[in-house]
């Protein structure tokens, strides 16, 4: 028999085993976690896997421009890798599909407050591999204007580009390079007042000779002015980035 101390712990415990089941496993014990297994990846088989690196700061300093770099190259036959935020208001942060490119990529972004930040890598097989990093903020990042939104400079800058592809070895011995760009953008989330969404929405990187590298789909917490940073294996250049954001502004750019 159980006596009446042991049975009052066990009621005490019952809510935190029952939070732990209701997580489905998360590493990071996220109640978001099995909702949003269920809105990105549908009925898809999901593993997490320590392969798809999300590399982060530990404390968002600047909750409007949080460095973070994702790279599942360890796996085969990527076909597509998503990040996605589990405690901001918009969870999807961008789509990599990576065709000639390597699944990686680095950028800034919006953190509305301290949560998971996962990547996951959508193999040739159908099964998403899932990785990630806990950021711990102060918050706030998804719901302020930005700098040039509030001087009012976006609008003589919107749509420039400028990039720089760089000699880059993704392993010892491999030719690589890597290619650095900015895009000039409010990237307006929508969640301040008076100020709707206005964000870059797609963007496509081509080859001299026409051939698709990459296309790249963007959502609002993504950084103000963006940059994003992609490595290729072997060499690449000159490069042409097309695009156009959600009220069909044009991206057009060449890049040496």
């Amino acid at each position: 028999m159980i006596d009446r101390r042991c049975a009052l712990l066990l009621l005490a415990a019952t809510p935190v085993l029952a939070r732990a089941q209701d997580t489905g496993g998360d590493p990071f014990g996220s109640l978001q976690w099995p909702g949003l297994r269920r809105e990105f990846f549908g009925d898809a088989p999901v593993v997490f896997d320590e392969r798809v690196q999300v590399r982060g700061p530990g404390f968002a300093e600047d909750p409007m421009n949080v460095p973070i770099g994702v790279s599942a190259a360890a796996l085969a036959d990527v076909q597509s890798l998503v990040v996605f935020v589990d405690r901001n208001p918009i969870r999807k942060v961008l789509e990599l599909t990576p065709l000639a490119a390597l699944p990686a990529i680095s950028f800034r972004f919006k953190l509305e407050q301290a949560s998971p930040v996962r990547a996951a890598a959508r193999t040739k097989d159908g099964v998403w591999h899932v990785g990630g990093t806990l950021v711990d903020s102060s918050g706030g990042g998804c719901t302020v204007s930005g700098a040039s939104r509030q001087d009012g400079s976006w609008a003589q800058t919107l749509g420039q580009v400028s990039g720089k592809v760089f000699d880059a070895s993704p392993a010892p011995g491999v030719a690589g390079s890597r290619l650095r760009l900015r895009v000039m953008h409010p990237m307006d989330t929508g969640l301040v007042g008076g100020v709707p969404a206005f964000y870059v929405r797609q963007l496509a990187l081509r080859d001299a000779a026409g051939t698709e590298l990459l296309r790249l789909a963007t959502f609002e917490p993504v950084s103000e002015n963006p940059v994003f940073s992609f490595d290729f294996p072997g060499r690449v250049g000159p490069l042409h980035l097309s695009g156009s954001d959600n009220n069909g502004n044009r991206i057009d750019a060449r890049l040496e």
